[in-house]
C-alpha cells in the first residue's frame, strides 16, 4: 500500500554527485542567465525586430507570444526528461541546436518560417532554466546548494536590470542580429559546462516505460494556451475577442483534463499530491506575489522613463544597470549569509518590506521626474530582489521532498513563467484602464469657456503664432490635450506603484501564515546566530 501511494506522487528524482561542481555551477549560471536574457531582449527589442523583419504590429506581437509560449509548453516537463534521459542528453545536443537556430533566425524574411523557427527556438530555450535547477538538486553536494540556487535566483533581477542596456548596445553598436546571436556563443559553452560538470547517466528505462505522456502534453498545452490568451488579451480587448476567449477557455479545459489524467494513471508525472502541504502551497502563492510586486522594477520604472521621459532603452537601462544589477554582486552574498543564520521567513519579510518602501516612494511621482530621481527606488528594489526570490525558493525546497523534485519542479516552472505573464498582462491592463479613467476625469475639468482653459489656450496660441497664426489655435488645443494625456499617464503609473505596494503587503500577510520548516540542509540551526555571537564573546556554548 505504501509503495502504491509512493508511486502516485510521481517519479523519484535521484542523481550522482557532479565530478566537477564548479563546471556544474557554471552551467547553472549560463543556462539560467541565457534564458532570462533571451526572453527579455526579444521583448524589449521587439520594436527593432519588427522593423528588421518588416513585420506589422500584430505579426510582431504573435512572434513574441510564439517564442515565450513554446517555452511554457516544454518547461514543466524538463525536470522529468532530465530524470529519465540525464542532464547531458537534455542540455547537450539541444544547446547546439539552439545555437544553430539562433544563427539562422536573423537571416530569415519569410514570416511563416520565422514563426516556426521562433517556436523551435522557444522550445529549446525552455529547457535551460528547469534543467539547470535540476543540476543543483540532483548532482551538486549539499554544501553547494545555497550558492548555486542563489545564482539561479538572481538571474531574474539581473536580467531585468541589464537587458535594457544590452538591447541598446546591440542595436546601436553590433546590430540587432545579436539579440539572437548571443546564443550562438553562450549556448555551446553552457553545453560544454554541462558535459564537464555532470555525470554520465544511463536512460531510466523503467520510468520511460511508465511515461505519463498524456499528462505532460495536457499540462504544457493548457498553460501555453492560457499564456497566449493573457499575452494577447490586452491588445485584443480581452473578452471582446473570440481569439482570446478561445485560448483561455481551451486552456482551462485542458488543465481540468490534466487533473483528471493525473488522478487516473498508475504512475502520474506530476500529481498534485506533491503540493498537499500548507507551507508549499503558501510558498507558491508568495512566488506569484513576488513576480507581481517586482513589476515596479521590470515594468513601471523603465516604461515611465520611455513613455514620459522619452528615453531610449539604453538611456534608462544605464540607471537599472548601475543601481539595480551591479549592487546584486554585494547583496546576494549578504542574502546567503542571512539564510545561513536566520529563518528564511525573516529574510523574505525584509525583501518584501524593501519592495513596499520602493513602491510607496514611487507614488510621489510627477511628470518632472528624470532618470536620477529613480536612483533610490531602484536601489531599494535591488535589495528587495536579492532578499526575496532566493529565500522563497529555499522556503519551498525546505518544505518539499527533494526526491520528488521532478514533480515539484513542474509546478515551480508554471509559477515562474505563468506568474510573470499574469503580472505583465495585469499591469498592462491596469495602466491602460487607469489612464483612460484619469483622462476622463481630467477632461471633465476642462470645460469649454472655462477661464483657466481660455487663458492657457491663449498663451499657447500666442507662443505658436510666430510659426504661423492660422495654425496656432489648433496647435494650442493639441498641446493642451497632450498635457492632459501626459498627466493621465503619470497618475496611472502612480496607481501602478500603489498596486505593487499593496501586493507586497499581501505577500507579507501570506508569509506570516507560513510555519517553520522542518530541519534540513536549508534550515539554520536553532539559535545558531545567537550561539555564534556568544562564542565570539568568549562565552562557552554547547
Amino acid at each position: 500500500m505504501a509503495e502504491n501511494d509512493d508511486a502516485s506522487r510521481g517519479p523519484v528524482s535521484r542523481g550522482d554527485v557532479a565530478p566537477q561542481p564548479l563546471f556544474a555551477v557554471a552551467a547553472v549560471l549560463l543556462g539560467s542567465f541565457l534564458a532570462n536574457f533571451d526572453s527579455r531582449l526579444t521583448t524589449i527589442g521587439l520594436p527593432d525586430l519588427r522593423g528588421a523583419f518588416s513585420l506589422t504590429f500584430d505579426e510582431g506581437a504573435w512572434l513574441s507570444t510564439a517564442g515565450i509560449g513554446s517555452q511554457i509548453l516544454i518547461a514543466p516537463a524538463v525536470a522529468w526528461l532530465a530524470t529519465v534521459f540525464g542532464l547531458r542528453r537534455v542540455l547537450g545536443i539541444p544547446s547546439l541546436v539552439y545555437a544553430a537556430v539562433s544563427l539562422i533566425i536573423p537571416l530569415v524574411r519569410d514570416y511563416p518560417i520565422l514563426m516556426a523557427l521562433s517556436v523551435v527556438h522557444g522550445l529549446l530555450l525552455g529547457t535551460f532554466v528547469p534543467a539547470t535547477l535540476m543540476i543543483v538538486l540532483r548532482n551538486l553536494p549539499i554544501r553547494w546548494w545555497l550558492p548555486a540556487i542563489s545564482l539561479y535566483s538572481i538571474r531574474v533581477g539581473f536580467a531585468l536590470d541589464t537587458s535594457s542596456s544590452l538591447v541598446g548596445f546591440y542595436v546601436d553598436h553590433l546590430g540587432w542580429q545579436w539579440l539572437y546571436w548571443q546564443g550562438v556563443v553562450i549556448a555551446p559553452l553552457m553545453g560544454l559546462m554541462v558535459y564537464l560538470g555532470t555525470p554520465s547517466e544511463p536512460v531510466n528505462r523503467a520510468l520511460l516505460r511508465e511515461a505519463d505522456w498524456g499528462g505532460m502534453l495536457l499540462l504544457g498545452a493548457a498553460v501555453s494556451m492560457i499564456y497566449a490568451g493573457l499575452d494577447q488579451g490586452n491588445r485584443l480587448n480581452w473578452f471582446g475577442s473570440g481569439t482570446v476567449m478561445a485560448l483561455l477557455v481551451a486552456g482551462a479545459v485542458l488543465f481540468a483534463g490534466f487533473l483528471v489524467n493525473e488522478s487516473l494513471v498508475r504512475q502520474p508525472w506530476a500529481h498534485v499530491n506533491v503540493l498537499f502541504s500548507r507551507n508549499i502551497g503558501l510558498s507558491l502563492v508568495v512566488i506569484l506575489l513576488y513576480t507581481l510586486t517586482s513589476l515596479s522594477n521590470s515594468s513601471l520604472v523603465p516604461n515611465f522613463l520611455g513613455n514620459i521621459g522619452l528615453l531610449r532603452p539604453e538611456q534608462s537601462g544605464l540607471l537599472l544597470l548601475t543601481y539595480g544589477a551591479l549592487p546584486m554582486f554585494v547583496l546576494v552574498p549578504i542574502s546567503i549569509w542571512l539564510l545561513r543564520h536566520f529563518d528564511a521567513r525573516v529574510v523574505v519579510v525584509l525583501g518584501f518590506a524593501c519592495f513596499a518602501a520602493a513602491n510607496l516612494w514611487g507614488t510621489q511621482l510627477t511628470h518632472d521626474w528624470a532618470r536620477e530621481d529613480f536612483i533610490g527606488i531602484v536601489l531599494l528594489q535591488a535589495v528587495g530582489q536579492s532578499l526575496t526570490l532566493l529565500p522563497i525558493i529555499i522556503m519551498a525546497l525546505s518544505n518539499s521532498d527533494p526526491s520528488r523534485a521532478t514533480s515539484f519542479a513542474a509546478y515551480i516552472q508554471i509559477m515562474r513563467l505563468g506568474g510573470a505573464e499574469i503580472g505583465v498582462a495585469l499591469m498592462g491592463t491596469w495602466l491602460r484602464v487607469r489612464e483612460q479613467i484619469h483622462s476622463f476625469y481630467l477632461g471633465q475639468n476642462l470645460a469649454v469657456g472655462d477661464t483657466d482653459v481660455v487663458r492657457i489656450l491663449k498663451q499657447l496660441a500666442d507662443h505658436f503664432a510666430a510659426h504661423g497664426a492660422g495654425s496656432a489655435p489648433a496647435r494650442a488645443v493639441g498641446t493642451l490635450a497632450s498635457f492632459v494625456q501626459r498627466e493621465a499617464n503619470v497618475l496611472a503609473y502612480i496607481d501602478g506603484f500603489w498596486l505593487c505596494f499593496w501586493l507586497a503587503m499581501v505577500a507579507l500577510g501570506f508569509i506570516a501564515l507560513i510555519t517553520r520548516a522542518p530541519p534540513g540542509p536549508f534550515t539554520p540551526a536553532p539559535f545558531g546566530f545567537a550561539k555564534m555571537l556568544l562564542r565570539k564573546c568568549g562565552v562557552p556554548v554547547t
